[in-house]
């Protein structure tokens, strides 16, 4: 149906945007993008799209989900009015220069905050049986497993438990790195595939090490792609003592529904399609980096009750997700993560359930999320809860004034009934009701936020990630 393809699912920015992360990851499955032509480029990235809208179809089927039938755009009367289009876009545009998309399911994106609000959010410290939570025994034995239960089997999907072994072993090393501060290693984590060769995963990790470092030192884990390195909030790292880790996540899975025939799903699966309640790309991406915390945990010059995790955009959704699952990671730092990380999902601002069950993002989660594309109340779980499976470790959320697509009041929400876990369990929650001013930050307890002032970025907040963790992991 014409007026269902991607474009209004997602919008042809954001698609763009998706599509150009997942050419730039690139591996042994993937072309090296940057020695494309334009026309090969513009052919690959056709073809990528294409694959990603047929798999999608495909789960859509097994779940016997179908979309409504849409008018166009221009005579949805569920448009809002005020917005325009600008030309040669599919998106919208109010007039502060925010993008509105369309969904699949007739949604409209919403940045107003008095109409955001229609939604209840569920109590993480009450049973499914309607019992209350009033103890730490209880929230450990029974609530918290009520709750990773809905994420693996619901959200982002399981993993499966006979995963193959990863072997680590270095492949260079550089002893100049900033101006001679930190020594650099390049080390690769090599998948077994022998059950699949088709599938060639892999775990590629560059490690900084401050040189002036005589002892364990804690280490932060940054989810990464294959981007240039971060340099600028390495050295911060560096100079405040800390090891750093950046993980390249387009080697272990691709970031494309294109993809999932390929890489450690593709190998787990035999090259076959996912059935609903198996592991997504996020979760994926989580079991490499818990792989990465194997390698370095019996490093003798890491502290291996100091290590922690930090992810920026997709990558914070990730790091709040591999945190959940992994209780080793001691402290978690996600920036900018939105719908599926810490903003609250049912929470109708920027970025939505919608957006993220559509054909350019989908593979990040299980089969059975697309049940609640267009049905956000059946969703079991919201984003509270997922901070809540992190407690009571460290945990820092950060949002951008001007990244509304992220929704840093639904991030800040969601710390606030996150809180009451944390609480529970002798820790202190975000310590307020009320919306901090850009740039306040909120750190004096175990779950942390800042609004920073600016947009979807991590870099003006890794000095107050330093200041909080210097105060939780002393």
């Amino acid at each position: 149906m014409k007026n269902n393809k991607l474009s209004t699912q997602l919008g042809t920015a954001v698609v763009t945007y998706a599509l150009a992360l997942t050419v730039c990851q690139t591996n042994a499955q993937a072309p090296d993008f940057q020695k494309m032509t334009p026309e090969e480029r513009t052919a690959y990235m056709n073809k990528m799209r294409e694959a990603s809208q047929a798999d999608w179809q495909k789960m859509m089927d097994k779940l016997s989900l179908k979309l409504p039938a849409l008018p166009a755009p221009t005579d949805d009367p569920k448009r809002p009015q005020h917005l325009k289009q600008k030309e040669g876009s599919t998106n919208w545009f109010d007039e502060a220069g925010n993008t509105h998309v369309r969904s699949g399911w007739g949604n409209w994106t919403n940045y107003e905050d008095a109409t955001a609000n229609n939604y209840t959010l569920a109590d993480p410290l009450k049973l499914k049986n309607g019992k209350p939570v009033t103890n730490a025994t209880t929230w450990w034995k029974q609530r918290r497993p009520e709750i990773l239960n809905d994420y693996l089997t619901q959200i982002y999907g399981k993993t499966p438990a006979n995963t193959p072994t990863v072997t680590f072993a270095p492949t260079g090393t550089d002893s100049t790195v900033l101006d001679g501060k930190a020594s650099r290693k390049s080390i690769i984590g090599t998948i077994d595939n022998s059950r699949y060769p088709a599938a060639k995963p892999s775990v590629p990790v560059t490690y900084y090490r401050p040189v002036s470092a005589t002892g364990p030192v804690p280490l932060m884990v940054i989810v990464w792609g294959s981007f240039p390195q971060p340099m600028a909030s390495i050295e911060k790292l560096i100079d405040a003592g800390w090891a750093v880790a950046t993980v390249n996540t387009g080697a272990i899975q691709l970031d494309s529904g294109a993809g999932l025939h390929e890489g450690i799903i593709g190998l787990m699966n035999g090259g076959k399609d996912r059935q609903p309640d198996e592991w997504g790309v996020l979760s994926a991406w989580s079991w490499g980096l818990s792989r990465v915390l194997d390698y370095f945990e019996k490093d003798k010059g890491i502290n291996s009750k100091q290590i922690g995790i930090q992810g920026h955009s997709r990558w914070g959704k990730t790091a709040l997700w591999a945190g959940a699952q992994d209780p080793r990671w001691a402290i978690v730092f996600a920036s900018c993560s939105g719908s599926l990380g810490a903003s609250l999902e049912k929470r109708n601002c920027g970025e939505t359930i919608d957006n993220v069950a559509g054909p350019g993002e989908y593979h990040w989660m299980a089969g059975n999320f697309l049940k609640y594309g267009g049905n956000w109340v059946a969703m079991p779980v919201d984003a509270h809860e997922l901070m809540a499976l992190i407690a009571p470790r460290p945990l820092f959320i950060t949002g951008g004034t001007k990244d509304l697509w992220a929704d840093p009041k639904g991030e800040f929400l969601a710390c606030v009934g996150a809180s009451p876990v944390y609480e529970l369990l002798g820790k202190k929650g975000v310590g307020t009701t009320e919306m901090p001013a850009p740039d306040v930050s909120l750190i004096n307890g175990e779950l942390a936020f800042r609004d920073h002032e600016g947009g979807h970025v991590d870099s003006l907040d890794w000095p107050i990630f330093l200041e909080f963790a210097k105060k939780q992991l002393k």
